[in-house]
């Protein structure tokens, strides 16, 4: 399987002409950082309408890439606020099976955000023919 670009998905913030939103290659969905961000990239609210927004769209995402959340391998969280944001963040990774994760505290994000979160996630075989 060659290298698929996914750009343009329904319901997803639309892609920003710099990045792919995500990248099919070899079996795996590389889905590109979301913020918390509407679709014309206001940041909104606080930590939790954030994380929730970001991940909302890397659910979309995936799935307009053939595949789902819960299929994620990895993922990546970039906080701009660590030690004050990590706890309200980490709340929606409690559940189920968790994917590897790294959380990194950065100096500043997109637009002024407070989250981050790119993944990899396996592409299941049927979406692979």
């Amino acid at each position: 399987m060659s290298k698929q670009i996914v750009n343009n998905v329904p319901g997803a913030v639309p892609p920003l002409p710099i990045l792919s939103q995500a990248v099919i290659s070899k079996g795996h969905v590389y889905v590109s950082g979301s913020i918390g961000c509407d679709e014309k990239y206001n940041i909104i609210g606080g930590i939790h309408e954030q994380t929730r927004a970001a991940l909302e769209n890397m659910k979309k995402l995936l799935e307009g890439a053939g595949s789902g959340l819960e299929h994620v391998v990895k993922v990546n969280v970039y906080l701009a606020h660590l030690v004050r944001d990590f706890a309200a963040m980490n709340e929606f990774f409690t559940r189920g099976a968790m994917p590897a994760r790294t959380c990194v505290g950065v100096a500043a994000l997109p637009a002024g955000g407070f989250v981050e979160i790119e993944c990899i996630a396996e592409l299941p075989p049927c979406a692979q023919d």
